[in-house]
């Protein structure tokens, strides 16, 4: 954490006292002051636009927009916006959704384009000011509806706020955008790695290229390099049971249920959000170290089969719709990475079936073709990736801290 804040007063060269800003001078102005709402429609199928940006396209928490559709996308009249304009999530505000366009394009009516008044607000700082509390706060009070909560521009016009003088604004403002190349940069090397950790486990697995070859023709070309087997055969598949929603506590004992291992555990269970009592715990399946935990089922079949390798020796178990796999003798991080790898999961594609939701069963999981690796190459490997684990997970600590402080410092400013 130091030295992230080391990071960030470095670049404020001026020094800037955020802890005492004097305010006295500072003045109240009407949003429909600071902003315009830019009220322009298209029509998709009559324009020479391209870009669409939809509230999916726009990440919470972010000033940046990195996807966008297409005019296929839509039907309906859309409102236009012009590049540097905000796009802002009028629906369900909560959201925190204001992204800055870095094209001409056209949007989401559920959206508000919003331009700001450079006579009343710095165009640089307005972004920050969007997604400080103080704005995002008040977008969700004035929101009506309560299914899809929907702020009115006639309502928002009239909010008003209190603003720093132009010449503070622009200190302030370059500080901000200083703190975000930071950021952006640690983003980078973040994203670097992760594709170098991607590439490694394929690699240091198998070795075989992937691109442009059937599975069963990878698996022909690994045969002929080295030994293969099939999971039946190094060690036992069977399922989870118990644990329903409604016995999920806030502490006690820990268990994984099969939806967590879409959205808490990516490859290995590092720590736990669901507990139960020893009541639920005596229904259910206790874990094993080295166990490898299966999704049974899916909305896609690129989602089937999802898993986490558990390596602690602690009480834990495991809820129903879980398939586990308890190796004879395997290392339990290393099955974590190969279960995850492109080679098992293009296999357990092919086994999934079911129409509206997609399913993998002990008996397919048990066909996958692996390459036979002895404990002390399987250790090695995992102390390999590991280390580029332990890289990747030390920069997402810093961009979490450098974006707490910057969050921070625009909610010290507004």
């Amino acid at each position: 954490m130091s030295e992230v804040k080391t990071d960030l007063d470095a670049l404020d060269s001026k020094k800037l006292d955020l802890n005492n800003l004097d305010k006295s001078n500072w003045k109240t102005y009407r949003f429909d002051e600071i902003a315009k709402n830019i009220s322009e429609r298209v029509d998709p199928n009559n324009t020479d636009l391209t870009v669409y940006i939809g509230l999916e396209h726009i990440d919470s928490e972010s000033l940046h927009i990195k996807r966008h559709g297409t005019q296929d996308d839509v039907n309906g009249t859309k409102l236009k916006f012009y590049k540097g304009d905000i796009i802002f999530g009028r629906r369900r505000a909560y959201q925190r959704k204001a992204g800055i366009a870095t094209w001409d394009g056209f949007c989401s009516a559920h959206a508000l384009v919003l331009r700001a008044n450079p006579d009343v607000i710095y165009s640089e700082l307005f972004p920050f000011f969007l997604h400080s509390d103080l704005f995002m706060n008040r977008a969700v009070d004035i929101s009506v509806g309560s299914l899809s909560p929907t702020i009115n521009w006639g309502t928002l016009k009239h909010q008003e706020f209190l603003l720093p003088p132009k010449n503070l604004q622009k200190r302030i403002a370059t500080l901000f955008w200083d703190s975000e190349e930071v950021i952006k940069s640690e983003l980078k090397a973040k994203e670097k790695l992760e594709i170098i950790l991607d590439a490694e486990i394929e690699f240091k697995i198998h070795g075989e290229q992937l691109e442009g070859k059937t599975i069963n023709q990878v698996i022909e070309n690994i045969k002929k390099q080295k030994s293969t087997s099939k999971l039946k055969e190094m060690g036992e598949i069977f399922k989870g049971k118990g644990i329903t929603k409604s016995e999920v506590t806030e502490d006690g004992i820990p268990c994984v249920r099969y939806g967590e291992l879409y959205t808490k555990h990516h490859r290995i269970i590092r720590s736990y959000c669901s507990f139960i009592n020893h009541t639920s715990a005596s229904k259910a399946i206790k874990l094993k170290q080295n166990d490898v935990l299966f999704a049974g089922s899916g909305e896609t079949i690129k989602e089937i089969g999802k898993s986490a390798a558990f390596i602690d020796s602690e009480e834990v178990y495991a809820g129903s719709d879980i398939l586990i796999f308890r190796p004879h003798d395997m290392d339990g991080v290393y099955a974590g990475y190969l279960m995850n790898s492109l080679l098992v999961r293009y296999q357990l594609n092919k086994f999934g079936t079911g129409a509206t939701v997609m399913h993998v069963y002990g008996s397919d999981i048990e066909k996958i073709v692996v390459p036979k690796i002895d404990k002390e190459e399987q250790l090695k490997i995992s102390l390999y990736l590991e280390n580029i684990y332990q890289n990747i997970s030390s920069l997402t600590r810093k961009i979490d801290a450098t974006n707490s402080l910057k969050e921070s410092i625009i909610n010290k400013v507004f």
